[in-house]
């Protein structure tokens, strides 16, 4: 595969976070998200309205309640929805977007290039030591995650949302034909692990060590995949369960108490680390 780090959309993100003072905690802890908009949301089917604080409230209240540190990467909020939701543990973090790749591919694109910048120490700066990146309109921080035991006492695991149904399911069929059709391996993959809960990207996180190299490898898929796709699939579920399943094996935690039910609308659940949908 092609080194990520010379896709000019990586060159590109990497040049500006290196231009941008990137505020990381003391603790090194830190959930982000991503919202770009004035784009096509395929999970939404519409336009994302550039400037909408709605998409983003129930996520930044969570933060808050729990005083975790927390970034957002967009492209278009306007001053007043910043300074709105800005505080000491929320920093907004402006990015471009040409949109050569889907926002669900781009998104792994900027953390790799944080990850490369703040994964380590530099001029006495704190580094990132643990990060969980989840989406933003439909998932809410219920626990911080960082001091649970399950997540202390398991370094190199990696944490993420799963759904209530297996890989081998229409919607992976058919979302998943053209990494079958030109990822060595993923046929196979496809097999070998059909029977297994479906892992759900919008909730992912770990230490560092654990998260550098799965953005690594997303980052190299949709380089050399998805950059090139021509069907109207995003292929990030695929390249996710794909990169989890083949390069993290057992070291997967996924489903209570990291994630309540996909979909099912848990509102008064507080058991679980992040609530999705």
């Amino acid at each position: 595969m092609h080194d990520p780090q010379f896709h000019p959309t990586t060159k590109k993100i990497a040049r500006l976070i290196l231009e941008t003072n990137v505020p990381i905690p003391p603790n090194g802890r830190l959930i982000c998200a991503t919202l770009l908009t004035g784009v096509y949301d395929v999970n939404r089917n519409e336009q994302l309205a550039e400037d909408n604080p709605a998409l983003i409230e129930k996520w930044c209240a969570s933060l808050r309640r729990l005083q975790v540190h927390g970034l957002i990467f967009h492209n278009n909020f306007s001053e007043a929805t910043i300074a709105r939701f800005s505080d000491k543990h929320l920093h907004f973090v402006r990015v471009g977007y040409d949109g050569q790749l889907n926002p669900n591919a781009y998104r792994y694109f900027i953390y790799e290039a944080l990850l490369s910048k703040y994964g380590t120490k530099r001029d006495g700066n704190p580094a990132i030591r643990s990060i969980f990146v989840t989406d933003i309109s439909d998932v809410e921080i219920v626990q911080n995650p960082f001091i649970q035991p399950l997540f202390t006492d398991n370094p190199g695991h990696l944490f993420c949302g799963d759904e209530p149904t297996v890989l081998h399911n229409d919607w992976m069929l058919e979302h998943g034909t053209y990494l079958r059709e030109n990822l060595p391996g993923y046929a196979d993959f496809e097999t070998t692990h059909a029977q297994d809960p479906l892992l759900n990207c919008g909730v992912i996180g770990g230490n560092t060590a654990v998260m550098r190299p799965l953005m690594r490898h997303l980052t190299e898929i949709h380089t050399t995949y998805t950059a090139h796709n021509t069907t109207a699939f995003t292929l990030d579920m695929g390249a996710f369960n794909y990169v989890a399943r083949t390069e993290f094996g057992q070291r997967i935690l996924h489903g209570p108490p990291v994630n309540t039910v996909f979909k099912a609308y848990e509102q008064d659940r507080s058991d679980c680390w992040f609530r999705h949908k």
